[in-house]
């Protein structure tokens, strides 16, 4: 076991040692190249990371209509009461069904809530409405905002580890054809010069 890790880490330096920018003869340009790239890409995952995930985090929460906006906007929580049975029809995800509440003025108004499977007419229900007394949608709680918000942050980071890793590959992928181009210069020279004294076939 200890033989399997002392081989897996001697592979592991070999392969740094490989990409490190030296003044080796022997490496192209392409090599020191390469390794400047994965540098880069390694400091932008590095650097990036903590900021994008910040940055989303930022963004995301504060796009959230959450209930300190709603109320700061004027909406309130009030009671409304449901005109009709709710059918159930959906498999257990509720439907729209009609209700009525009071505005701030004590004029009645209805509207359509989405209520729980099952519910019957009567039943109370909590409802958001605006300044006017309109229905309006139901505003996010503060920490509804705040797992919303981390959960986006935690998806911007594979996302942007994806990114940098696509772009790794494309500039592979150009290196490695400029090196098969110098290779086969190489070969062509090596095969036309001929051995060393002797003239080329015609």
């Amino acid at each position: 076991m200890r033989e399997r890790r002392v081989g897996r880490t001697g592979r592991a330096a070999r392969a740094v040692r490989g990409l490190w920018p030296d003044h080796n003869p022997l490496r192209r340009s392409s090599d020191r190249a390469e390794a400047v790239i994965v540098a880069l890409l390694v400091a932008a995952f590095l650097i990036g990371t903590p900021l994008i995930a910040l940055t989303t985090w930022r963004l995301t929460f504060n796009s959230t209509f959450s209930t300190t906006e709603a109320a700061a906007a004027g909406w309130r929580q009030t009671s409304a009461v449901l005109l009709a049975d709710e059918p159930d029809w959906t498999g257990g995800y509720g439907s729209l069904v009609p209700v009525s509440w009071a505005a701030p003025d004590g004029v009645r108004h209805t509207g359509q809530f989405l209520a729980a499977p099952g519910a019957r007419a009567g039943t109370r229900v909590a409802v958001w409405t605006d300044a006017s007394g309109r229905l309006t949608a139901t505003p996010m709680s503060p920490r509804q905002a705040v797992t919303q918000a981390a959960l986006a942050a935690a998806i911007a980071v594979p996302v942007w580890a994806l990114t940098l890793l696509c772009a790794g590959m494309a500039c592979r992928h150009v290196l490695d054809r400029r090196r098969l181009a110098a290779w086969e210069a190489d070969w062509r020279t090596l095969n036309f010069s001929g051995p060393a004294g002797a003239s080329p076939d015609r």
